[in-house]
């Protein structure tokens, strides 16, 4: 090169340095630097001199198939963004399934199941790594306000196009059938003779009671379809927002918190409380209690996190030890508030399977609730624990899964139906003869809405009344506050399909504005994620139903949760958590309880 060329070359790179202010900068940075007497001196120069460096973007998403924490096919979504001009993986998010196929069903119901399961996931690794790629390519990670719309405006086309799919296919079978239908010769219908009222019969005896006409319970509401491939949207939004909390150097849990409240950061921040499953229940035969699901501990708020999570699982263990020997047990009865009385007679046989949920807690059946909440009172008892004091229950009793459609009742017990305004009845008298149940989830189909108004002024002010089959989906939540909701203390809110991070700060803030509370839940088919807990603290969960303490996926959680609560206190951040109940008789403002629940 001509000794010219390289003086050229050489004006025109210092034209370039001044005009990115680089003499500049590296005055300022070494006249900062020059007192300290860094022991690693470039390390400090590289140091100051990344805050002048561009955002970093997202340069490439990667979506793939794993399994989840039942062994199920879903979906992982890993963010590459590039960062001072190289291509740096940030991290990865990976979905929770939601649908399970059920224990008992059908050969060729559990191969559709898996058959759609494995064709949704593979349709949201294509989403991921085709049109969700290039569409965020260059979009800043910490923008999670655009990317949300971004991908809601994806969905909504998808969407919209599986309607036009449908509605082809459709018109097409209508015309077909109407061809038969023309073709056939209908025979002229046959008069139908007028329906008699019934006589009264002659010699009844005066004032006996005529049998009263039950109404007839609302019909089930047919269940939300959802869109192949919808993975994909929750997934890529949970993974922008890990890159974002990753890149600005905060934990998740309070990225999520100063998206929340327009980058306030709060001052203090609350625990959500965790509803930790030692049971669940059988339903099927042998096992005659239907009513109940799941059992779950709720430790007392003055408690910390470890304290509780330590105390439960003493309970386990010595649950565990107890199922292994019910025998030993003996039969109590109960006083009105709740309070065992040994009677000195063995207790009713258990039928035990021995093994551990899906949920991670031990699986068992009952003939009773008595002999259930017997079994939990003796449980604690042994270890020095007292129900309603030392420690509190809730109940899950997946009502929607008790109904006999064509009796129109619940089936409570084996054989022991009852009606939607019976279940409220029998529900007061169990909170009144055990005061320790301080929450129920979905003690009702969210189709009664006359029932989970009864309920909830009738025991609103003792007790939580929850809904999370009972609740509509997050979308529809959104899009219509009032729809599909029953009068309710609180909706359990899962991160599941096209969920998006935006949809859960939105909806807490309208939940929180509406009186109800919010829990979030993990789904059945948990993954090793454990991003729903940073999601529950940032967004100022009451509840946190994780599962039980005995499988690596929810384990993981919860160990995600006393990590968080050791940041906080050691930050001097950590607020204590105060539970109120909602007076829905009265109309009045949420009581605040003492520390320890009543």
């Amino acid at each position: 090169m001509e000794a010219g060329e390289r003086r050229r070359l050489r004006r025109e790179a210092a034209e370039y340095y001044r005009g990115q202010r680089v003499p500049e900068r590296l005055e300022e940075a070494l006249n900062a630097l020059f007192p300290l007497h860094p022991a690693d001196l470039y390390g400090e120069l590289a140091n100051y001199l990344s805050k002048f460096s561009k955002a970093p973007v997202i340069c490439k998403l990667v979506g793939r198939k794993v399994l989840d924490g039942v062994g199920q096919p879903t979906l992982e979504v890993e963010i590459h963004c590039t960062v001072k001009n190289y291509d740096k993986r940030i991290c990865s998010a990976v979905m929770a399934s939601h649908s399970q196929i059920p224990e008992d069903a059908l050969p060729e119901r559990i191969e559709a199941d898996e058959k759609e399961r494995n064709d949704s996931v593979h349709t949201a690794v294509e989403w991921v790594n085709e049109s969700l790629n290039t569409m965020l390519r260059d979009l800043e990670p910490t923008d999670q306000c655009q990317a949300d719309k971004m991908l809601g405006e994806y969905f909504s086309n998808k969407l919209e196009e599986k309607k036009e799919i449908q509605k082809q296919e459709e018109g097409g079978e209508e015309e077909e059938a109407e061809e038969e239908e023309a073709a056939k010769v209908t025979p002229a219908p046959t008069p139908t003779p007028p329906a008699q009222a019934p006589k009264p019969k002659k010699g009844g005896k005066p004032g006996k009671m005529m049998p009263v006409v039950e109404k007839p319970i609302p019909p089930a509401e047919p269940a939300e379809p959802v869109l192949r491939g919808s993975l994909a949207i929750g997934g890529t939004s949970l993974a922008i927002a890990k890159a974002g909390a990753t890149i600005s150097h905060v934990p998740l849990y309070l990225y999520i918190a100063l998206l929340k409240h327009d980058q306030e950061s709060p001052k203090e921040m609350t625990l959500p409380l965790p509803m930790v499953t030692l049971l669940n229940c059988e339903k099927d035969p042998p096992t005659k209690l239907k009513l109940v699901k799941e059992v779950m501990l709720i430790p007392p708020v003055e408690l910390s996190l470890k304290e509780g999570i330590e105390r439960i699982l003493d309970i386990q263990k010595e649950m565990t030890r107890l199922l292994e020997s019910p025998g030993k047990m003996v039969q109590q009865k109960y006083s009105k508030k709740g309070k065992a009385q040994n009677s000195g007679k063995k207790a009713l046989p258990l039928t035990y399977v021995k093994r551990i949920s899906h949920l991670g807690c031990l699986k068992t059946g009952c003939d009773s609730l008595e002999q259930l909440l017997l079994l939990m009172q003796t449980a604690c008892k042994n270890r020095g624990v007292e129900l309603g004091r030392d420690m509190y229950l809730a109940i899950n009793c997946a009502a929607h899964e008790l109904m006999d459609y064509d009796i129109g009742k619940y089936e409570i017990l084996m054989g022991t139906l009852k009606s939607p305004d019976e279940m409220v009845a029998m529900y007061v008298e169990m909170i009144k003869n055990f005061p320790f149940i301080v929450a129920l989830i979905d003690p009702l189909r969210k189709e009664d809405r006359e029932q989970w108004s009864s309920i909830c002024c009738a025991l609103g002010s003792k007790c939580y009344l929850i809904a999370e089959d009972a609740a509509t989906r997050i979308s529809k939540l959104k899009t219509d506050q009032n729809i599909n909701l029953a009068t309710c203390s609180g909706v359990v809110l899962k991160y599941i399909n096209q969920t998006k991070v935006s949809d859960l700060i939105e909806l807490t803030g309208i939940l929180d504005g509406q009186r109800h509370i919010t829990i979030l839940g993990s789904p059945d088919g948990e993954s090793s994620d454990e991003s729903l807990v940073d999601l529950a603290v940032g967004l100022g969960a009451r509840f946190l139903k994780l599962g039980g303490l005995s499988r690596g996926e929810r384990v993981a959680k919860y160990n995600r949760l006393l990590a968080i609560e050791e940041e906080l206190a050691a930050n001097g951040a950590l607020r204590k958590a105060k539970l109120e109940f909602t007076d829905f008789a009265e109309e009045s403002q949420p009581e605040q309880l003492p520390d320890v629940l009543p």
